[in-house]
């Protein structure tokens, strides 16, 4: 499997641990955080955690040239970023101040 593939998958999921840590934060420093966006940070860190045991059980199909559980494990992976990206995508839609209309109608203009 090539170097760079396997560098690309790392350094994807340092950007997702990034990530995830920075809304954490961001929930931590506001008043009251809202549990259940808590709970979801939370599920994020543990998706995060099965791609890192996925991504480890990948290299040991590498080594024994099983490319299509090398494929499967890739597809998982890639799955369960989509998952945390577009949960992430409607917690930080949520936490966005709502637009009064006239507010709209001037960004529209």
């Amino acid at each position: 499997m090539n170097k760079l593939v396997i560098q690309k998958l790392l350094e994807s999921f340092t950007e997702l641990e990034t990530a995830i840590r920075s809304a954490r934060l961001a929930l931590t420093k506001r008043n009251d955080p809202p549990k259940e966006l808590l709970e979801r940070v939370e599920n994020y860190e543990r998706i995060l955690s099965k791609q890192r045991f996925l991504a480890t059980d990948m290299w040991k199909h590498v080594s024994l040239s099983n490319w299509g559980e090398v494929g499967r494990h890739v597809k998982l992976i890639n799955a369960l970023s989509s998952m945390i990206r577009d949960d992430a995508r409607e917690v930080v839609i949520g936490l966005r101040p709502r637009l009064t209309i006239e507010e709209k109608e001037m960004m529209l203009s």
